[in-house]
Order: C-alpha cells, then sequence, then structure tokens
C-alpha cells in the first residue's frame, strides 16, 4: 500500500475506494517496515469505510494486525451518526496498566527479591488459576456496575486509588445487559491475573528525564522501586465481546464492510447501547481487577517487608474500551465515541478535570510496559496529542 509521507514519524493513506476518511499511522522508518509486514495498513483503511468516522483511521507505533482494527488502532465516531464496534475495542475489554510507586529502593529489597516475587505468586492467581475471593452473584453485579468504588468499599485500596484511575474507575453500565455465560465466567476471577503477556513486575526507576513531572507522579529518583500491573476483565469481558460481536454479525449483517470482523451497529440504535452498557460493565470489572490485585502487591510487600507505606497508586490507563469524550474537531468541541484498541488516553493539563488534580499542572500519567525484559516508560500526556490523536497514544513497546 502506497503511503504519502507527511513527516518523519507521520504517514498518510490517501483516501480510495469506500474510504470515508484517510488514515493516519503515527511510525519512524523503521517501524513502518516492521508494521507493513502484516495486514495492520490495510485495517487502517478498513476503519476508514466506517459510518460516522471523523477526521482519520489511525494506527499508533506499536500497531499490529488485530481482530478487525489493528491493535494500536483509534477512530473517534460521531455520537449520533457513528457506530460502535465490538472489535474496536477486542476481546480483552479494558486491559489496562497500573503503577504503584514506593518509598523502598533497589537496596532495600535486594536480599528480599525472591521471597516476594514468591509472596506475589502465593496471593495473585496467575494462567487459569482462580480467584483468592468468593464472590456471591449480587457482589459481581454490584461490582460490575460501580467499578473502583466497590474495591474501596471492600477494603481494596483507597479513594486516592480511585482519584488516579482513568475515569475514576467507573463508566455506568448495566449489567442486565451482560449474558449468564459471561457472569460465570467472570464470578470467580476478580484478583487474578490470567495469562498471556499479563504480568505483574517488580521494577525501579532507571533514568528521570524531567524531574519535575517526574516528581508530580511520584518518581523521586533512579533506584526507587515501583510495581507495574498489566491485565484486564479476564473471561468477563472476553465473552461480552464474543456475545455481542455474534449479535452485530446476526443484527446487522457483514456484507456491507470490507471486513467482517468490523460487525458494528449504528450507536443511536438498542445493539450498540447494549453493547456499550455491558462493555462498560467489563470495564468496571477490570478496573476492581488491577484495584485487587494492587491490594495483594502492597499485602505481600508488608509482609515480606514489614510495612506497605509508600506504595501509591500513580495512575491506572484502560487501553482496550470505547467511550463518549469531548474533543476539538475543526474548531468546534464535539462529542465523540472514541474507539482505542491497544492505544492508551493521553491527555494533557489542558483537560482540566478530566484528569487527577494532582496531576493537574502536567498533565495524565501515560504508562507504557515495554517487552518482557526490557524498560517501561512513564510519559506525560499533551496539548499535541488532543491535536493529533483525539488525546491517544501507543500501548506498549511495538515490535523492536
Amino acid at each position: 500500500m502506497k503511503l504519502a509521507k507527511l513527516n518523519d514519524y507521520m504517514w498518510e493513506i490517501p483516501r480510495h475506494g469506500g474510504m470515508r476518511v484517510p488514515g493516519l499511522v503515527f511510525a519512524s522508518e523503521q517501524l513502518l517496515q516492521k508494521i507493513r509486514q502484516d495486514k495492520t495498513l490495510q485495517q487502517v483503511a478498513n476503519v476508514a469505510h466506517l459510518p460516522g468516522i471523523i477526521k482519520h483511521a489511525m494506527a499508533m507505533p506499536d500497531a499490529h494486525q488485530g481482530y478487525g482494527f489493528p491493535v494500536g488502532g483509534v477512530a473517534a465516531f460521531d455520537k449520533d451518526e457513528g457506530i460502535i464496534s465490538p472489535g474496536g475495542v477486542g476481546y480483552d475489554i479494558n486491559c489496562g496498566v497500573r503503577l504503584l510507586s514506593t518509598n523502598f529502593s533497589a537496596k532495600d529489597i535486594e536480599g528480599s527479591k525472591q521471597a516476594l516475587v514468591s509472596e506475589l505468586f502465593r496471593r495473585i492467581p496467575v494462567g487459569v488459576g482462580r480467584s483468592h475471593l468468593k464472590l456471591a452473584p449480587d457482589e459481581l453485579a454490584e461490582l460490575s456496575e460501580k467499578g473502583a468504588q466497590w474495591a474501596v468499599d471492600n477494603g481494596f485500596g483507597n479513594a486516592e486509588d480511585k482519584a488516579r484511575t482513568e475515569e475514576n474507575g467507573f463508566l455506568k453500565a448495566d449489567y442486565s445487559k451482560v449474558s449468564n455465560t459471561a457472569k460465570q465466567r467472570g464470578i470467580n476471577q476478580i484478583g487474578t491475573l490470567g495469562s498471556g503477556n499479563h504480568f505483574v513486575e517488580i521494577q525501579k526507576v532507571d533514568q528521570i528525564f524531567n524531574p519535575k513531572i517526574a516528581a508530580a507522579f511520584g518518581l523521586k529518583e533512579p533506584g526507587q522501586v515501583t510495581v507495574m500491573i498489566h491485565c484486564g476483565s479476564r473471561g468477563f469481558g472476553h465473552q461480552i465481546a464474543t456475545d455481542y460481536i455474534s449479535r452485530m454479525e446476526q443484527q446487522y449483517g457483514t456484507g456491507h464492510l470490507p471486513d467482517r470482523e468490523l460487525a458494528c451497529g449504528p450507536i443511536q440504535e438498542q445493539a450498540a447501547q447494549d453493547y456499550y452498557r455491558a462493555m462498560c460493565a467489563a470495564l468496571n470489572f477490570a478496573f476492581v481487577n488491577r484495584q485487587v490485585i494492587a491490594q495483594s502487591c502492597r499485602d505481600a510487600f508488608k509482609a515480606i517487608m514489614g510495612n506497605d507505606e509508600g506504595m501509591e497508586q500513580v495512575y491506572d490507563v484502560a487501553h482496550n474500551l470505547a467511550k463518549f469524550e469531548k474533543h476539538k474537531v475543526d474548531g468546534e468541541q464535539r462529542e465523540v465515541c472514541i474507539h482505542r484498541k491497544g492505544a492508551t488516553r493521553s491527555f494533557g493539563p489542558e483537560r482540566g478535570a478530566d484528569i487527577p488534580e494532582a496531576y493537574s499542572a502536567v498533565g495524565q500519567p501515560v504508562l507504557i510496559p515495554g517487552s518482557m525484559g526490557t524498560a517501561s516508560y512513564v510519559l506525560v500526556g499533551s496539548a499535541k496529542a488532543e491535536e493529533l490523536t483525539f488525546g491517544s497514544t501507543a500501548h506498549g513497546a511495538g515490535r523492536l
């Protein structure tokens, strides 16, 4: 596919065929060669066919082929004329990243690393492991509708954790839109990590590039120990995606789409509204899941190190979701349905109440986990992201 080079890191897929808008790819020459090795660029062009899409269909620097939308895909749709696509969110709804800072240094834990890891494994089920929590059906319903507040109310973390979570750890959900199969899959999975690329990692600050912003985030000096958590909504979210992809296919068909994996429904119609409310239940579930795991991390440090003082949440960001946000489009504020699939929200200080008060002067923390054994990064949102990508950026290290 031919691309038009806009600058060293931006490439346009010109409109062709049924594309309603151009595609926009953020990548270096080196990354672009990796992106070309699969169907990512074609998937970006396919997304650009969807009704109500605004400005561009986009691929972030870590983009690769996914289900319907590429992973690393971003698209905004008009709230009245647009669509919602379960494939534009993905199967692991609200897979996301949480970062905890600590008052420990790498030297402090040097002799306790193996004990800490063993304690984390003891407290946090992995793979197909079942939760240590025994939830009643009404508790699953409650946490799916209350999100992070349920966790705080039940002794998992505190109000500051919730305040330092995207959307305060909650979007309005309707548990009645969730299938019984999804409920059965989810009831034993709160507080569990899952498998694949999910992880809990004890990290240390290696380099600080902007001391003022790092200090605002509680990242004080090289050698400071942090804990990063990466997981999502487990089988609960996967089943919701499966259920509604099937419903969209059956109700609206896929013959009018360039790819059947883009099955979608008009935002204002019942199927899309039902999916959105069920998706929000999975989003809330995932926020609770990471909140419970974070508390398990605190408990593990307290058991091994004698205290968990200073284990504060830096931030929690989602990277598989669709939600309604206000953005400036052609000089005017518009409410859009933004799909971020393998992409992270990246709001600058100009977003005001949309980011925690503690970060209002600098912008939202953006958490970018690295590949296994490599560094992760803490970035900060900016007005430039708002201008170019509806306040979005990459969600991981990418292919290099």
